[in-house]
């Protein structure tokens, strides 16, 4: 699977850690930055993961920040990417079976490389179930409100 894996400075440690984890496990990775500790902007990166979901160079992400909470609205401002803040592998499958999520965030501070392998591997490794979930999946991606 291609995964594009983008962080800011909070998270690049994370960041190198599970990109070449992700390699281990014979995944192409498309690392999107940052490569230091220097202070940048997570929402530059956090629309790099939209735009590589966009554009077809990347099929899932992987959006890294001190809390994962930035880096995951950044993500999210781009209508293909559905990316979900998860801290254990349970949301990270739920986002995956329920939410279609192409995208996964995690917070650096937050979790630790262990647990963020777990959610990389329930993520990857769980489908999308499609049926009832389908229509509100495609409801993400409008720009109209829902009626009522």
């Amino acid at each position: 699977m291609r995964i594009a894996i983008a962080s800011d400075h909070a998270a690049v440690s994370l960041k190198t850690v599970l990109a070449d984890w992700l390699r281990e496990q014979g995944h192409e990775v498309l690392d999107l930055g940052t490569d230091g500790s220097a202070s940048v902007d997570y929402p530059d990166f956090g629309r790099a993961i939209g735009d590589a979901l966009a554009d077809g160079r990347a099929e899932r992400g992987v959006a890294l920040c001190g809390s994962g909470i930035g880096i995951s609205i950044a993500a999210n401002r781009n209508p293909a990417c559905r990316c979900a803040l998860v801290s254990e592998p349970l949301s990270a499958m739920l986002a995956r079976q329920h939410n279609d999520a192409n995208a996964i965030a995690m917070g650096a501070r937050v979790i630790g490389e262990e647990m963020a392998k777990a959610c990389l591997i329930a993520f990857l490794s769980t489908p999308f179930e499609g049926g009832r979930h389908q229509r509100r999946v495609d409801m993400l991606s409008t720009a109209a409100p829902a009626q009522n």
